[in-house]
Formats: structure tokens, C-alpha cells, sequence
């Protein structure tokens, strides 16, 4: 969905989940920079490449890491699962900009939901699938 800030500027949001995160996503013209729940990106992350480059990568592939600001509000699960949720946000924010996005967005397989969650666990068992140890005696 396409908004204005009080400055009359563009935004583009875009939500993202994955396991029990969810991030809020909303990309306004700036100059690259990444804000987690008022905090820098980095800091958020933990300085981790890994997670700063995953939440960053739709941008990167487009060529518009230095364009926009990434502001988002991440709620739930840990830090992998929030910089992925950060990423499906950013991506379909970036569809909402410009439609031509998403055939790269959509090679690059950063508009596919990761459906894995963590399986519940059943009566009998230590854990999802853990069995007590079997005694044959």
C-alpha cells in the first residue's frame, strides 16, 4: 500500500512473516539506512552480516540498497526468523513500487512465504517426535 508521510514523501509497505515473527515493513526514499524498533539495523542484528545482508538482499538484487530507508517494526521469534520476515517485507514492498520488481523479486525466490514452523508436540512423546527409550526387557 502506497502512503505520505507528514513530509509528503512516498511509502511502500509490506509485511512479512516467518515462524512466529512478523515484521511490518515500510520503505520511504532515503539513503539506505535500516531501522528495527527504533534501533539501527545493525545494532538490532547484532552486527551479524548474515542477517543485516539476508533483510537487505531484495534491495541489493534491484540495485536500490542506497535509495530507500528500511524502517520496521519486527515482532515475535528470533533474530533468523525476523531478518527473513524482514526480507519477504521488503520484497513485497518493493512489488508495491514498481510492478516490474517482481519477476527478479520472484527468480530470486524472495516472494515465497517459508512455510516451516516448529511442529507441536504429541502426548506420549518427550518432544514432536522424541519416544521415550525403548526397553525391550
Amino acid at each position: 500500500m502506497q502512503a505520505a508521510d507528514n513530509s509528503g514523501r512516498a511509502m511502500y509497505w509490506g509485511t512479512g512473516r516467518r515462524k512466529s515473527a512478523i515484521a511490518r515493513v515500510r520503505l520511504v526514499p532515503g539513503t539506505g539506512q535500516m531501522i528495527v524498533n527504533g534501533k539501527p539495523g545493525d545494532l538490532y542484528f547484532q552486527f551479524n552480516p548474515n542477517y543485516i545482508s539476508l533483510a537487505k538482499a531484495p534491495l541489493e538484487t534491484l540495485g536500490l540498497e542506497n535509495e530507500y530507508d528500511i524502517l520496521v517494526k519486527a515482532e515475535g521469534g528470533g533474530l533468523t526468523g525476523q531478518s527473513d520476515a524482514v526480507r519477504l517485507g521488503v520484497a513485497r514492498a518493493l512489488c508495491q513500487l514498481d510492478p516490474e520488481n517482481r519477476p527478479p523479486l520472484k527468480i530470486e525466490g524472495y516472494l515465497t512465504r517459508d512455510p516451516r514452523a516448529k511442529e507441536r508436540k504429541k502426548y506420549g512423546l518427550h518432544k514432536a517426535r522424541k519416544a521415550p527409550q525403548y526397553s525391550k526387557r
